[in-house]
């Protein structure tokens, strides 16, 4: 009986270190089939066209296809949960970028905790056409001339955004409390409506994308960009920081899988993605979107992910949108 026992222990043994180098041996042969890339927004937008540009060159890096897979609606948290539930093998990456990291698993119930369930492969980009503006021909000329206004006259400053608790209302929100001052927030269903409302005079402001060709022929001035770092195509408005908030303003473009996918597979990703961005091609796809490319690995992502999910929260609770 005693003999049996040492065979069988001696087997399981074998057994195990067997499936333990297996599990090695697939780790370095990641990826051996096709992966999926999933993109929460729908087909054609800027978004769709970063993703489709990143998985032309992850399939070069990587060897093997990399099939795009749309899944839009409800502020990119349809997407992102269907990377969250997917199997954590690896092969399975999405896009995601603030809203539905921050806001609406905030704001909602959604089936997936971002800090629980996701991992963040890397960050390869950033939104550069967000930026508080008003009409060409408006006496502001800078945006402290308008917070000044607004402190002398509360709420007659109105401003329009994509809708109600969008990362934009908030920013904006946060901004009037530090300054102490009452602005009127008019949100719209998306930029088009705002954009033409400041054109009609119908807001003071709006703060979020434009029209690039409305900034460049003076219909509408830019006052600050909503970034965290300068953009590359308006190097001479200030941003956030410049104007005195230290407000993150989490629009980002990044590659994501799940929490539990095993760390050498994880680097092996993010090893892709930082090759991808040095791609001729992904760099002018990119710039013709005018999309700024911002490298950060994916421990950096994850802390700045947890960070603001942090401020967020705070944020949050001090408007009274959550408990």
């Amino acid at each position: 009986m005693k003999s049996k026992g040492l065979i069988f222990f001696a087997v399981a043994s074998v057994l195990l270190c067997t499936q333990a180098g297996g599990a090695q041996e697939d780790v370095s042969r990641f990826p051996s089939k096709p992966m999926t890339y999933v993109c929460p927004s729908s087909p054609g937008l800027a978004t769709d066209t970063s993703v489709r540009l990143m998985a032309r060159e992850l399939e070069k890096i990587l060897g093997q296809p990399v099939v795009v897979v749309n899944k839009p609606g409800a502020a990119l948290t349809i997407g992102t949960a269907a990377v969250a539930t997917a199997k954590p093998d690896g092969y399975t990456i999405g896009f995601t970028g603030g809203p539905p990291i921050y806001f609406t698993p905030l704001l909602e119930k959604v089936p997936y905790d971002p800090l629980k369930d996701l991992r963040m492969v890397a960050q390869y980009g950033g939104c550069t056409q967000g930026a508080v503006f008003v009409r060409g021909d408006s006496p502001f000329k800078t945006f402290k001339d308008m917070i000044a206004y607004a402190r002398q006259n509360p709420k007659k400053v109105t401003f329009g955004t994509n809708g109600a608790n969008s990362i934009t209302h908030i920013t904006m929100e946060t901004i009037a409390k530090q300054e102490g001052v009452q602005m009127t927030h008019i949100p719209f269903k998306g930029t088009p409506e705002s954009q033409a409302a400041v054109l009609g005079g119908h807001v003071t402001a709006a703060a979020g994308d434009f029209v690039v060709d409305m900034a460049d022929t003076g219909k509408i001035r830019l006052l600050m960009m909503l970034r965290e770092d300068k953009s590359e195509f308006h190097p001479d408005i200030p941003i956030l920081k410049d104007v005195g908030y230290n407000i993150p303003y989490a629009v980002l473009g990044i590659v994501m899988t799940q929490k539990s996918v095993p760390d050498a597979i994880v680097k092996k990703l993010e090893d892709a993605v930082a090759k991808a961005m040095k791609q001729p091609a992904f760099m002018k796809g990119m710039r013709d979107l005018r999309l700024t490319l911002t490298f950060r690995s994916g421990q950096e992502t994850d802390s700045y992910v947890a960070k603001s999910y942090e401020y967020y929260t705070k944020t949050f609770k001090e408007m009274g949108l959550i408990k």
